[in-house]
């Protein structure tokens, strides 16, 4: 028998109703003792009733729901009591439920009960606490389909897919080639291909994807004193990074968040680039090149006048950026000529004034036109955190280095490469996982989930 367990799972602070919920095993005496109700206690029904203390006394008048086993979230009784929001009465509710044995919840201890009792899988225990973290109406679809099971759908199924393959290689050494399948050498072949081509499709998407939980990254780089800071601000909307003419006044990394048609757009404004002897400017510098790397779009800025220009090409021509990269002129304020970008090409440097807003429209426009390609449709794309693409490579690599012929060479190293992929793709889902992974895992839940 576990603990009962109890925690407030609503919001902390005044509020018109709190829900405290409560997870164990034979919990309808419990209800029926606080409820102070004496007949046969209907399964998922909602009672309005005076809840009631060891000593009689009215906690409050309140809505309390019985989940019954294994039909609830953690596949134990679970009693949900929707009280008043006030602290008073949430402790008190408390102290009345640690009265009867309960305790409080650990964080996340309620979806480590319902993976324990096989309500969900690890991939949907991050799916949820992506769902918890939304902030975006795209972050909320893609953490919803994860928390659903769409993700452990595919997973399951390239897994089944694995052990099938394997048990038919097996089988290669102990039955005549007469009893089994016809070619059936290249059919398995031909099967791990393309579950290799199917995990390395998604893990080419993976960046998007990721993107679409946590935000796309957007660094604003360039030399110093090119207003980089002054644009960040303009684009942000607030003053957010310190304005100077003095040069190298950006040391650290200054971030904000907005919101894009639906999608968390993280900005950062970088220290500018130069050859640094400053100590501290040269950190700065250190954590631009990170911020580069970790980019979805680079912006980079030059200033529009004298002194610095954009790289050129061996014609002299201004050249746009790359495809993660926007070249922008800024400062065009204080300088009416123009320079001018290769012919023809897709994506043309932009002149604008974070002083006036001249170009900001325009160079917002493109900043969205990026946003939408990059990441338009990975909200239905399995989503693949860290501890997911480490696994996903690793059952990649088990599928690629076994020996790509028409037929299996030695059915046993075969079947060996395949349990391996099959083994990963279950670490990712839970079936097969170390404690430690748990732990963690759940740790990034709340209490009362």
């Amino acid at each position: 028998m576990t603990d009962t367990i109890f925690a407030l799972s609503s919001g902390h602070g005044r509020a018109g109703v709190a829900v405290v919920r409560v997870s164990g095993t034979y919990l309808q005496k419990l209800f029926k003792q606080i409820i102070n109700h004496k007949s046969e206690i209907i399964n998922r029904h909602a009672y309005l009733a005076d809840l009631i203390d060891a000593d009689s006394n009215i906690i409050d008048r309140a809505i309390a729901i019985y989940f019954a086993a294994p039909n609830s979230f953690t596949g134990e009784d679970v009693v949900e009591f929707h009280v008043h929001g006030s602290n008073a009465v949430i402790q008190k509710l408390f102290d009345c439920l640690r009265s009867h044995g309960a305790r409080m919840a650990e964080p996340g201890e309620f979806t480590r009960r319902a993976f324990d009792n096989g309500k969900m899988d690890l991939v949907e225990v991050d799916g949820l606490c992506a769902l918890l973290d939304s902030r975006t109406d795209a972050q909320r679809r893609a953490a919803l389909r994860s928390a659903a099971g769409a993700d452990s759908v595919v997973y399951e199924n390239w897994r089944l897919q694995m052990i099938e393959i394997a048990a038919y290689s097996a089988a290669m050494l102990d039955y005549p080639s007469d009893e089994l399948p016809a070619n059936i050498g290249e059919t398995l072949v031909a099967r791990t291909q393309k579950l290799h081509d199917e995990i390395s499709n998604v893990l080419a998407r993976s960046a998007a994807a990721r993107a679409v939980r946590s935000g796309f990254n957007i660094a604003l780089v360039g030399p110093v004193n090119a207003g980089k800071s002054s644009l960040f601000n303009r684009l942000v909307g607030e003053s957010r990074a310190i304005v100077s003419d003095i040069p190298g006044t950006t040391r650290d990394v200054v971030s904000a968040e907005i919101d894009i048609d639906g999608y968390l757009v993280r900005l950062s404004d970088t220290a500018g680039l130069r050859d640094a002897t400053d100590e501290i400017e040269k950190i700065g510098i250190e954590k631009t090149n990170a911020e580069i790397e970790n980019a979805d779009l680079v912006l980079r800025v030059f200033p529009s006048f004298g002194g610095v220009d954009a790289p050129r090409g061996a014609d002299g021509v201004v050249y746009p950026g790359a495809d993660r990269e926007i070249i922008v002129y800024n400062k065009c304020d204080l300088n009416v000529g123009a320079h001018t970008c290769a012919p023809g090409r897709e994506y043309a440097p932009l002149r604008v004034s974070a002083l006036t807003s001249e170009g900001i429209p325009e160079l917002l426009y493109a900043i969205k036109q990026r946003v939408h390609e990059m990441l338009d449709g990975a909200e239905s794309d399995v989503v693949v955190n860290a501890r997911a693409k480490e696994l996903l490579e690793e059952a990649a690599n088990e599928l690629k280095i076994i020996n790509h012929k028409s037929e299996i060479l030695n059915p046993d190293i075969f079947a060996e490469h395949v349990n391996r992929a099959a083994d990963a793709i279950g670490r990712i889902l839970g079936v097969i996982g170390a404690d430690e992974i748990m732990d963690a895992t759940f740790g990034q839940l709340c209490l009362g989930k």
